[in-house]
């Protein structure tokens, strides 16, 4: 019987509860080639987005890409979050910087457009997802 249990709470674990978790539409605005992928990261607070120790990564390709836009689902779990967005163009998962500390490679953050040349905050970008979803637009920026 305690194997049965165990084994119960075990398959249990590997799929999410549809009561903590919400699909979410990014709408993914500004994107200037077809080449790389996208990477998100979803932070929980401003700590980790000090830290780059992102909860969660997502990556998608740039199929469907058109006029610069792409949009995609992700399921998230309810709660305060941010997201911030890499468009890794040259595909080596990391931001590329120019000899000055520029960023090369497109930036963006949930429902926030960073005019700025500061890292911004978390309270920046960060938002509430309830029970009902959300629609969420990035703009990505390219500095150079």
């Amino acid at each position: 019987m305690k194997l049965f249990g165990l084994l119960f709470i075990t398959l249990f674990s590997l799929f999410p509860n549809s009561d903590n978790t919400q699909t979410v539409e990014l709408t993914i605005t500004g994107i200037r080639s077809s080449k790389g992928q996208l990477r998100i990261g979803l932070f929980k607070n401003q700590e980790s987005f000090k830290n780059e120790t992102a909860a969660q990564h997502f990556e998608f390709d740039k199929t469907g890409l058109k006029d610069g836009n792409l949009t995609v689902q992700v399921e998230l779990e309810t709660g305060t979050i941010g997201l911030s967005l890499l468009d890794d163009e040259n595909g080596d998962s990391e931001m590329n910087y120019n000899f000055v500390g520029m960023p090369k490679e497109g930036f963006g953050f949930s429902d926030y457009y960073h005019k700025g040349f500061t890292k911004p905050t978390f309270d920046d970008f960060d938002f509430e997802l309830n029970e009902h979803g959300k629609q969420v637009e990035i703009k990505v920026r390219y500095i150079l």
